[in-house]
């Protein structure tokens, strides 16, 4: 299994939801940078388990410990690695799923490939639980992107058919985008987080579980981060957030959307602002052409699936019999992830981001 990515800023995910500890390793990251530990916590407790009713019940503190990389509170510029230890596992849940896989979850495809060697339980490698170590590292590199004036940002934009008001992608205002980036299961418009957690009730009472998007947006980015063909803005963000488990589907700018539009409506005009300053009156690129930062916010979506893991009779196939059996799952499950995977993607947006500005030699 290969959980490394980048080439300046190169990050190591490692670890299963129910080894002794999960953890990351950084490269590449500038001596100097000061770390506010407060900071990291907040972000790491947004993404914690057990706070809220839309979230599985299982309860981990997830408080980093630092081996190396820090020292009195300022990055040294060797690598910075950092554990999360694991206190809430209930192992026994997952006896019998090595040979029974769960519908659409990753246990046949591990099993085939790994020889039915692979850690099933919690989901071993492949669980949502690897995302704190991702929110660490997410959290030290938004630190150093606001120290350059960069911002980032994300709401959950919808729960089933229910919707959030999207940002305006042309004007992002700061305020908003610091209230979010504090929040667990940030919106917007806030009367619709209380119709997004009916939409998550109801499917939990059904023993079911239920999907979503989340919208991201970076502000104050440089023109000229990124490279067109294969090592684009778009390339870079998509491949650090498709790490994300249940991340189905991305989209920038006007996305899908402007696939049904003629050029005349989804072209993004050019002027001059008042400090001479070239920017688009409209932003249905997302703030990229050609791979390249232009300027303008970058705005991103990022779809999930409903949790495959849910506690309704399911079919599936008994490995060693070769016979189509029923499953029941047992275990504590999200009824539905994306509340807690906005600061995920927050997260790999802010790695990413880092990474664009390091290759670009303007970090």
């Amino acid at each position: 299994m290969s959980s490394t990515w980048g080439e300046h800023i190169r990050i190591s995910i490692f670890g299963g939801s129910h080894t002794e500890a999960i953890g990351v390793n950084m490269d590449g990251l500038p001596a100097g940078e000061a770390i506010d530990w407060e900071q990291v916590l907040a972000q790491m407790a947004r993404r914690a388990p057990g706070q809220d009713p839309t979230a599985t019940r299982r309860k981990e503190p997830d408080q980093p410990q630092v081996l190396c990389g820090l020292l009195d509170g300022v990055t040294t510029g060797a690598p910075l690695c950092a554990i999360i230890v694991n206190q809430n596992q209930r192992s026994k849940d997952y006896e019998g799923l090595r040979v029974r896989p769960r519908p659409s979850h990753a246990d046949y495809t591990a099993y085939v490939k790994y020889g039915n060697h692979h850690d099933v339980r919690g989901g071993g490698h492949f669980s949502g639980r690897l995302t704190a170590p991702l929110v660490f590292a997410g959290a030290v590199a938004r630190q150093i992107l606001s120290r350059r004036g960069i911002q980032v940002a994300s709401h959950v934009a919808s729960i089933g058919e229910v919707e959030d008001t999207p940002f305006d992608p042309v004007n992002v205002p700061a305020e908003l985008m610091e209230r979010l980036s504090k929040a667990y299961f940030p919106v917007i418009q806030k009367d619709a987080k209380e119709k997004m957690r009916e939409v998550i009730e109801a499917a939990r009472m059904d023993c079911d579980s239920v999907g979503g998007t989340v919208e991201c947006v970076v502000t104050g980015l440089p023109v000229g981060a990124g490279n067109p063909m294969f090592d684009g803005v778009e390339n870079k963000i998509a491949s650090l957030c498709f790490g994300i488990p249940a991340l189905k589907g991305i989209e920038f700018g006007s996305g899908f959307a402007g696939s049904r539009r003629r050029g005349s409506e989804n072209n993004d005009p050019f002027y001059y602002d008042e400090n001479g300053r070239v920017k688009t009156r409209t932003n249905h690129s997302g703030g990229i052409q050609g791979g390249i930062t232009n300027g303008m916010p970058l705005v991103f979506r990022s779809a999930f699936k409903p949790t495959a893991s849910i506690a309704q009779e399911q079919d599936t196939v008994d490995l060693t019999t070769g016979e189509t059996v029923k499953l029941v799952i047992k275990g504590r499950h999200d009824p539905c992830i994306v509340p807690r995977a906005a600061v995920a993607v927050e997260a790999a947006a802010s790695v990413a981001v880092l990474e664009l500005l390091a290759e670009s030699g303007l970090l």
